[in-house]
């Protein structure tokens, strides 16, 4: 029986989580301009996730990629608010835990960093993630928080961060 790893992201899996996050964006629909598909850190996400109280985690089977997600300061925010980013699995990965065992590796990570919310944005048609997220304690906001550029994801979700995530 396989057995699923979460660990952190190296410049070896940044070629494949990049395939994976260009591959789900575009089975939504998402525009290039205003979400993720047009981010240029997405051929370099080992880089982009080394700064200060960031981190990007990859769950991997039997040496396969399946998807990643992680956290960052949440760029023109609060120092208090980190951001849930490029949260994506591989089509056939989805609907298996997964996707709650990177996220919970994100959250135990930014609350390890000292950060007290973690803010999420997503796209309406995403709507087993935003179950997730839902189910993980994340309430929906007004509007969005931040400065990500991501203007196309229109859907806002925040999460206090406690002991118990």
């Amino acid at each position: 029986m396989s057995e699923l790893t979460i660990r952190l992201i190296n410049e070896k899996d940044d070629a494949k989580i990049a395939s994976i996050i260009r591959e789900s964006l575009l089975e939504f629909d998402a525009p290039e301009a205003g979400s993720a598909l047009g981010d240029a850190e997405l051929d370099y996400m080992t880089k982009a996730f080394s700064e200060e109280k960031s981190a990007y985690f990859i769950a991997e089977e039997d040496g396969k990629i399946l998807g990643g997600a992680g956290i960052a300061s949440l760029d023109t925010s609060d120092e208090e608010t980190c951001e849930l980013r490029k949260m994506y699995l591989s089509q056939n990965s989805r609907g298996k835990g997964i996707g709650a065992a990177l996220m919970q590796a994100c959250l135990n990570q930014a609350q390890f960093f000292g950060y007290k919310f973690c803010y999420i944005e997503t796209f309406p048609s995403m709507r087993d993630a935003q179950k997730l997220y839902v189910k993980a304690g994340f309430y929906y906001l007004n509007s969005s928080k931040g400065s990500t550029g991501h203007t196309a994801c229109t859907v806002w979700l925040q999460k206090e961060l406690s002991d118990g995530n």
